[in-house]
């Protein structure tokens, strides 16, 4: 059969918005996966209609965020108030509006469904018997992974995400992993057909992540990421305690999730260490502004407790900074343990500490390893990403014809 020819994809991210800034809230690195290769794809000629629900009354129903890419602002429950966890209950309304959209044009308006997070994924499961189109999903995270790894104060996911993530899995004609231990996951512990998992590596901004500044002296850990306990920030700044040469810290991110309960849990901590006056907590900034902040690093730390893939250790790389991380999921991934930076075994701060000290301490360790990090990340460009994933659409929506070929 000839290759098939993708000219439009309905995207969904039903939870957060591509436009949202990263950083706090729901917003992280699944917001710049969905806008970055949405971009990349318009790149290709292929029109973009990503939907999100409306978080406000005054967003416009629809946005020309740019040339080839159309934000739905879809009104499915409340429009302030709700929380990720009231989600599921408002996914109804999700549906019927956007099986609306499709309705106002001629049949085979859009030829694939791109769902992001398991919300999205239940939506596309829906729209894929009524288009008759195939559904690609990108899980981002996994309930069964999250709660085999929870945090100290974290909460664990709900039974009902478990199960509408299997139901995902059963319908989704592919399934987009971020890596290689992704895709063992879902086949693992979700009973993916092998054959239906890709393994497709989110990218990073080459042009915006780039080495623009000195290192700052004296030498600077950052972290950056929403504020809650799954991203382990507590760690970075446990860690500092127990360093005794001159250093400062920045914690770059807003409270997300079960951090919202506790929003002064870290000033709190860097106080009762001793170490607020080396500390700085700066509020969300954006990709150019977080870009000098990672140049100007020692180093950043990335302690998360799970991370499907871990955009900030590649775009950290990409500024020629090395990254001390927690060896789990994407990360094992994203970063080249003992070349481009350090994996560490656990969540002990001591553990940090150790690794991190060589990069404080040692000038010409941390330019080498700076170095190799500018090479590792040049390979997650996001172009790759869009020609893989683009392979990915066509050898879908190619089988789904071929199936509905057959029925007939």
């Amino acid at each position: 059969m000839a290759a098939q020819r993708v000219r439009r994809v309905a995207m969904l991210s039903a939870h957060t918005s591509p436009l949202d800034q990263p950083g706090t809230g729901d917003a992280g690195g699944m917001n710049v996966y969905v806008l970055e290769l949405s971009r990349r794809l318009a790149a290709r000629g292929i029109e973009v209609e990503v939907f999100t629900r409306a978080t406000s009354r005054h967003l416009p129903p629809v946005v020309e965020a740019e040339d080839g890419i159309r934000v739905h602002h879809v009104a499915a429950g409340p429009f302030e108030g709700l929380t990720k966890g009231d989600l599921p209950s408002q996914m109804c309304s999700f549906v019927r509006d956007v099986l609306r959209v499709e309705a106002s044009h001629d049949p085979g308006y859009f030829d694939l469904v791109h769902s992001h997070y398991w919300l999205s994924g239940q939506v596309g499961t829906v729209l894929r018997e009524r288009w008759g189109v195939p559904l690609v999903h990108s899980m981002h995270t996994m309930a069964k992974v999250k709660n085999a790894a929870l945090a100290a104060g974290d909460r664990p996911e709900p039974i009902g995400r478990v199960a509408g993530e299997e139901e995902i899995v059963r319908w989704a004609d592919r399934l987009i992993a971020n890596t290689a231990e992704e895709r063992r996951e879902l086949i693992d512990l979700y009973g993916a057909d092998p054959a239906a998992v890709e393994v497709v590596h989110p990218g990073v901004d080459l042009e915006v992540f780039s080495k623009s500044e000195p290192d700052q002296e004296p030498p600077l850990i950052v972290f950056a990421g929403r504020i809650q306990p799954l991203k382990a920030p507590d760690v970075v700044l446990r860690a500092s305690a127990q360093l005794d040469v001159p250093h400062r810290v920045a914690i770059i991110g807003g409270a997300s999730g079960s951090g919202l309960d506790r929003p002064s849990e870290l000033t709190d901590l860097a106080r009762d260490l001793g170490i607020a006056d080396r500390v700085d907590f700066v509020p969300t900034v954006g990709q150019p502004e977080l870009a000098r902040w990672y140049s100007r690093a020692a180093v950043v730390c990335v302690p998360s407790h799970n991370e499907s893939f871990g955009l900030v250790a590649i775009e950290a790389q990409a500024c020629g900074t090395p990254v001390v991380a927690a060896a789990v999921g994407g990360l094992t991934t994203a970063v080249t343990d003992g070349v481009t930076g350090t994996l560490v075994d656990g969540h002990d701060p001591a553990d940090y500490a150790a690794a991190i000290r060589p990069y404080l301490t040692d000038p010409g360790f941390r330019a080498e390893a700076g170095a190799k990090a500018v090479r590792h990340a040049e390979s997650f460009g996001w172009d790759v990403t869009a020609e893989r994933t683009l392979d990915v659409y066509e050898g879908a929506v190619r089988d789904r014809a071929a199936t509905l070929e057959v029925d007939r």
